[in-house]
């Protein structure tokens, strides 16, 4: 690039790559230009958006400068390239139509929450989109989820069907409006409508279905509201009755919900709400928000019984924000499925699918092409993390600190998403769910058919788990068939992978891996692993002890056997004998609690016989069984409706033991309390093979003991917590002490328990190991993909 000096006319040929289109680029370039009296042309391209300026050189270098600081709040600049030609005479500055170039792509915005603009037109009665439930502008609205191919504009989106009116027009020619070129511009005269119709498709009459549907809230029904990128099922949050018969209907014996609230202050009324929690409940992403459970919150229990964390989020769209103020409630706003389905996404489909949940239907006629769950998130030490990585993050890219092949990585079989990688960038999928069903399935398969055609990638190499009978695994193997290269990857090697590029390391690490299941490279089941781990290969350097899992998948779903099976393992026939007879286990039996004593004699020998004779009884080293199994051994919970919930419960537990009713200006100080706490129990670190084997014995009958001695469950599940924190700092120092390596990169689903996650970066730290958690993916299967096609582009 030549330098420009003095007071010349010269011309600048400028190239801005990133999230430039739909979020208002165009225009902030329009009149930066202007200001600068600069002459020329923008316009976007499948690739970028290309500027050419034309002026005196110091107001081109003036220009160059804004260009990067300047930029609107929703663009995010990945780099610019300049050039300097002679000048060719420009007369004006314009805008000019979108270019399509062959092969090229752009980056492309996620949908955004409604901006305080929009917002503050809504809500303005002498305004001509008062209640407008599709109001926008370049600074929000829908993006991603309208898009059926680039570049960006109307006629390639599904506001293709609404013209605009005059005065839309105007707005969208106007330079200086912060609607130019908004595709998705529309006011109540020419853009979508809503209708409010009843389960059996009848159109409701009203002369305000928002109103209206607000009324049937407050009465207690159910109504299923299509949102950005598909059906969210509403009710009253404060309703105990309806709440149930949510789950009733929806197949959700106790899977918790998220709430919606209008405001921060009604958040925090419900709620404690950190500083960071704000920021981010009020961010342009808005995503859901897992806080602290306020005692004295009005919002029924049902809505996530058992916790002490609710998910709650504030309006992203002007149909929520009007929702939210006319009725005055905090609202259930779930996914628009039956459990485990992909969520409805147009209203022919949610009549179809929905009407034996919901009551009545809010819809619209806007269509929605991409399918987008909302994202969720926690905040942890002051930072960020996603648990769900959906709507407003993706399909923005992870950058990569390399140029990749074209990959895909077709994720796990638990909150599955995909990836494509393509020069610097790692394209993650939105949330696509379990893969349990052929709904599911056509998602997946129909959601890499558009990314592939938005990013022009056709994957040379296609990446899956070890394990043969995941449909994802299914899935690329049907590629590989077609003539793609089959690369298998390890499960827990991809968490770890995934960790690293999430951080942008390089260099080898520590990886500790704890979750619920994945297929090792010896046949088992692994899970409470200890890698040593780069992008191109891995070594087991440590690991749980191999115990049985009597009946495999029955197992996960009741953890009581999976308790049953490590004591009979562990401690003996005898041993177990005594747990069931002790007092605590017949007291809870009493009480109804989920005890492993409330199982029969039949199951329990039909366990001893899987056990001895090795029937349907793999071997697992997981972490996440482990937490269910003393989460059974406490009575908290001995079968599960959903995944992690023995787990999570036991979490809980630990909070309760410390203060069990926090007043707000005690909630910080019950994670210090819970922090500080440093009692553990006693396990064993044997080596065998050069591989640091974990042994779990003593940590189990110590807990049987206290439970004898009637130490309380909460303090119980405290002490376990410590002790798994306590465990993994020591095994990583032994492996950093013997290898040289000081990084560690924690992964894995069991890292979404916030007490553990705390506990364990507290002490790797404070002993001079660096620690580095998941941001911009989750710690869950959900960053599988990822890891999976970081590794392929090192493996081949």
């Amino acid at each position: 690039m030549s330098e420009v000096t003095g007071q010349s006319l010269k011309l600048a040929s400028i190239s801005v790559r990133g999230i430039v289109q739909g979020v208002g680029f165009r225009p902030f370039v329009y009149g930066l230009a202007v200001e600068h009296n600069l002459k020329g042309w923008v316009c976007n391209t499948s690739e970028d958006v290309k500027i050419e300026v034309e002026g005196e050189a110091q107001a081109i270098e003036q220009f160059k400068l804004e260009l990067a600081i300047k930029a609107p709040p929703l663009a995010h600049i990945e780099n610019i390239t300049i050039g300097y030609h002679p000048p060719r005479g420009y007369k004006k500055f314009e805008i000019r139509h979108s270019q399509a170039q062959e092969g090229k792509y752009q980056l492309i915005s996620p949908d955004i929450a409604t901006c305080r603009a929009c917002l503050g037109e809504l809500l303005n009665s002498e305004d001509r989109r008062y209640r407008y439930p599709f109001t926008n502008c370049t600074n929000c609205g829908p993006r991603f989820t309208i898009i059926e191919d680039m570049p960006y504009d109307r006629p390639k989106t599904t506001m293709r069907h609404f013209r605009m009116c005059p005065q839309c027009q105007a707005e969208y020619d106007n330079p200086l409006d912060r609607r130019f070129h908004a595709q998705p511009n529309a006011c109540p005269k020419c853009g979508p409508q809503v209708e409010l119709l009843d389960n059996q498709g009848y159109a409701v009459s009203t002369s305000d279905a928002i109103a209206a549907a607000s009324q049937l809230l407050k009465a207690g029904k159910i109504v299923a509201i299509k949102g950005l990128g598909g059906f969210l099922l509403a009710c009253d949050a404060t309703n105990d009755t309806v709440v149930k018969a949510l789950r009733q209907r929806k197949k959700r014996p106790s899977k918790p919900f998220a709430i919606m609230v209008a405001t921060v202050d009604e958040a925090k009324k419900h709620c404690y709400v950190s500083p960071e929690e704000e920021n981010l409940l009020a961010s342009p992403q808005s995503p859901i928000v897992l806080t602290r459970w306020r005692e004295d919150s009005s919002v029924a229990r049902q809505v996530a019984p058992n916790l002490r964390f609710l998910g709650i989020m504030l309006p992203y769209t002007p149909l929520h924000h009007i929702l939210l103020r006319d009725t005055g409630l905090p609202l259930v706003m779930t996914s628009g499925n039956l459990s485990e389905e992909p969520i409805a996404r147009d209203n022919d489909e949610a009549l179809r699918r929905l009407s034996g949940i919901a009551d009545y239907f809010l819809v619209h006629n806007r269509d929605i092409y991409s399918r987008y769950d909302d994202s969720v998130a926690i905040v942890e030490r002051g930072t960020s993390q996603l648990v769900r990585r959906a709507r407003s993050y993706a399909p923005y890219p992870i950058r990569l600190p390399f140029e990749a092949r074209q990959v895909l990585g077709c994720g796990a079989e638990e909150k599955n998403t995909f990836c494509l990688t393509k020069d610097n960038y790692a394209f993650v999928s939105q949330h696509i769910g379990d893969m349990e069903n052929m709904e599911t399935l056509e998602h997946f398969d129909s959601t890499i058919s558009l990314y592939k055609r938005l990013f022009h990638i056709e994957p040379e190499i296609v990446v899956h788990d070890f394990h043969p009978d995941y449909p994802a695994t299914k899935y690329a193997r049907e590629l590989g068939e077609s003539g793609m290269k089959l690369v298998p990857v390890q499960h827990h090697h991809a968490h770890i992978a995934s960790c690293m590029v999430d951080n942008g390391l390089e260099s080898p690490v520590i990886g500790v891996a704890f979750d619920g299941t994945g297929l090792g490279a010896d046949g088992n089941i692994w899970g409470g692993e200890f890698l040593v781990a780069d992008y191109s290969s891995f070594n087991r350097a440590g690991h749980l002890e191999y115990l049985p899992l009597p009946g495999g998948e029955a197992a996960i779903k009741r953890p009581y056997r999976t308790a049953i099976g490590y004591i009979l393992t562990l401690l003996g026939e005898d041993a177990l004998d005594a747990v069931i007879a002790s007092p605590d286990f017949i007291g809870a039996k009493q009480s109804g609690l989920a005890s492993i004593a409330q199982v029969s004699e039949v199951e329990i020998e039909v366990i001893k016989r899987q056990i001895e004779r090795k029937i349907n009884s793999p071997l697992t080293s997981s972490m996440g069984r482990l937490f269910d199994a003393i989460s059974a051994l406490l009575s908290i919970r001995g079968e599960i409706d959903y995944e992690g919930q023995a787990a999570v419960e036991l979490e809980m537990a630990a909070y309760s033991s410390v203060i069990a009713r926090p007043v707000p200006s005690k909630a910080r100080e019950l994670d210090e309390a819970i922090s500080d706490t440093q009692e553990s129990y006693p396990y064993q670190v044997v080596e065998d093979k050069g591989i640091r084997i974990v042994h779990l014995k003593d940590i189990l009958s110590s807990v049987i003991e206290e439970l004898r001695q009637g130490v309380s469950r909460g303090r119980i599940s405290v002490k376990f917590h410590n002790t798994v924190a306590r465990m993994t700092n020591e095994m990583c120092h032994l492996i950093a002490g013997e290898i040289g390596i000081s990084q560690v990169a924690l992964s894995g689903g069991v890292f979404q328990n916030r007490l553990l996650l705390r506990k364990t970066v507290s002490l790797l730290e404070g002993s001079g190991l660096r620690v580095f958690t998941h941001r911009q993916v989750p710690c869950n299967d959900g960053g599988i993909s990822l890891g999976q096609a970081i590794i392929a582009n090192f493996a081949v």
